[in-house]
Parts: structure tokens; sequence; C-alpha cells
């Protein structure tokens, strides 16, 4: 898991933007580890096209560096790709591709040692582009059912452990080379060094994943975070604990908050669960001009209504079972 300190940082550093289409809370807390790797972007609307909001993960390890470039570049290479004018999910594949080359042949970089994994949303004309390379993670609450955006890239799948096998590596402890726990990430150069290969097939590779949604009314909000938070709960159990608290009328950087706490490990003997770093970035979808009290107010409706229903299915539960009861009694 790597080091820790004898107390956790427990300060987050907390933010929050708004426009018609979407109300973001993001925060990142240091935790167990002696420094702060992880890094996160959200930008309702970019610079290089105003139509397109984007919004991201980047979980480091070995070092902040890469984590850090990523989150203040990655989305200006993915709109500068000539295939983002036709083609939104093949421009985040290749400018995963192409700001990984970047660092590897920019010499002042020099042997950085560094790695980041990468899940990045990029939302345009109602349409959803997931990119993930890594094992962060992006879910989303559609009619309050979790829907996962991305797939975690551990050693051990099956396409990734024959990948790198192909590429020359091994996979040794649920690890790369005995060492790294994810099979894709920016960075990590020591891992991508051969040169009979593209970059698509090295033994870790940048390239990522590519999942597109379409969006309409039943889409309530996203959450995009890194292992620190999936390390301890599920996609079902962290959309349940978003969607409680914003039909209480918390707002998502509350939520982003209150759900690093629920998940930082109360010492650091538990494995290396709840002792990472953790960053969430809550998108919460407004739908145009409506505003956030009436998602509060929609989602604090469906919920009173699913409690009414399971209430009504225990009662009706119990009658069934005092009625068979009584069957059995007569014979």
């Amino acid at each position: 898991m790597g080091q820790t300190l004898s107390e956790p940082v427990t300060t987050k550093e907390s933010a929050y933007c708004q426009n018609e289409k979407f109300r973001v809370g993001s925060s990142c807390m240091q935790g167990w580890r002696v420094n702060m790797e992880d890094s996160h972007t959200h930008i309702l609307s970019l610079p290089d096209d105003p139509d397109a909001a984007f919004f991201a993960v980047y979980d480091g390890h070995g070092g902040a560096r890469v984590a850090e470039y990523a989150g203040k570049n990655l989305h200006k290479y993915v709109v500068k790709r000539p295939e983002y004018q036709h083609d939104i999910g093949l421009a985040m594949q290749r400018a995963f591709l192409e700001i990984d080359d970047v660092m590897l042949y920019d010499e002042a970089w020099g042997e950085q040692m560094a790695g980041s994994t990468a899940v990045t949303v990029l939302i345009k004309n109602n349409k959803l582009f997931c990119a993930n390379a890594g094992d962060s993670r992006a879910v989303a609450c559609v009619n309050g059912e979790a829907q996962a955006l991305s797939v975690d890239h551990k050693p051990n799948n099956e396409a990734e452990s024959k990948r790198i096998n192909d590429g020359g590596g091994y996979v040794e402890f649920n690890r790369v080379n005995g060492n790294l726990a994810l099979s894709r990430a920016l960075g990590d150069f020591v891992f991508k060094r051969n040169n009979a290969k593209p970059p698509q097939d090295q033994i870790v590779t940048a390239f990522p994943d590519i999942e597109i949604r379409e969006i309409n009314e039943d889409y309530e909000f996203l959450v995009l975070a890194c292992d620190g938070i999936w390390d301890v709960m599920t996609n079902e159990e962290v959309i349940e604990f978003c969607r409680e608290r914003i039909a209480m009328g918390l707002y998502p950087e509350e939520i982003c908050e209150d759900l690093m706490t629920h998940c930082l490990a109360p010492d650091c003997q538990m494995g290396g669960l709840g002792g990472d770093n953790m960053t969430v970035v809550l998108v919460c979808f407004l739908h145009n001009s409506k505003s956030y009290d009436d998602l509060v107010a929609k989602i604090a409706a469906k919920t009173k209504q699913q409690q009414q229903q399971q209430h009504q299915n225990t009662s009706s539960s119990t009658t069934t079972d005092d009625d068979n009861d009584d069957d059995v009694d007569l014979k």
C-alpha cells in the first residue's frame, strides 16, 4: 500500500460550479498517505468548445507529476485532435496516447517513474463519452439505479494479462511484474519500452476504453472517483449514499466530503482499504435551466415512493406468511 502517516490528513479541498446544465461538487483528501498524488478537473464549458463539459479524476502513483500534468492538459489534447469534429470517442483515445507520448519524449521529464490513472467524461449535445485507463471509476445514477461507465483495468483480467504477457511482462501477486496494481495508466514508462509493439500493446498502456451514452431526463447524477473510494464501497452503495444525501438537500461538494469521511479507515491496519488518497467529483444533471432544488425534490419524491413500495411489499409478504401459517394449523 505504500508509506503511511501516524495520523491521517483529513483536511478536504472542496469546490463547486454550476450552470443551467450541471451542479458539480468535488473534494479531495490526502488521508493516510504521506503525499497527495491525485488530481481532478471539472470544466462546465471547454474554452475550445463552449458546448462541451469535461470532468476527470487522475489517481497518481509514484509521484503526483503525471496526474497534475494530465489534470491541467488532457482536455486540451482531446479538443485539438482532428478526430474531435466527427468522432469524440476516437479523439479521446488518440489524446490519451498523444499526451503520454509527449511526456515520454520530453527531455524535461527525465526518467519519470510516476504514473496515473485517468477516468474522464466529456458531455456534448446530450451525449456522454467516458474514457478510462486504470482503476479509477465513473458511475451514473439513472432513475435511481447505478450504471457503470467504466471497467477497472487490473492485471489479472484475462485480456489485460494476455497483453502484459505478449508485451514481455508477467503478472505476479495480481501486479504487473509484481509491482504495479493496475494494467493501464498514463506514465509508468518503464513498462512501455517494447519497440516492437504499438502504444496500445505495451505491457502497460495509456489506451482507454470508451463508453458512450445518450443522456435523457432519467439521468440524475454521475460520480467519478479514485479507487480509494471503490475499494471500500460498491457502485450501488456509492450511488445510494449520494442519492440519500441529495434528497436531504445537501450540496454535491458536501456529499463528496461525507463520502470520503465514510470511506476513511479508522487506522492504517486495514490492508490498504480506506488508507489511500481520495478524490470525488459529483456531477448533478439539471437538464437545462432546472435548479438543483428541482433535482433534490425529484429524488426525494422518488425515494419516498420507493420506501412506501418496500413497506407495502414487506407488509404483503408478512400477511402471506401469516396466511400460510393458518393453513398449516388447519391441517
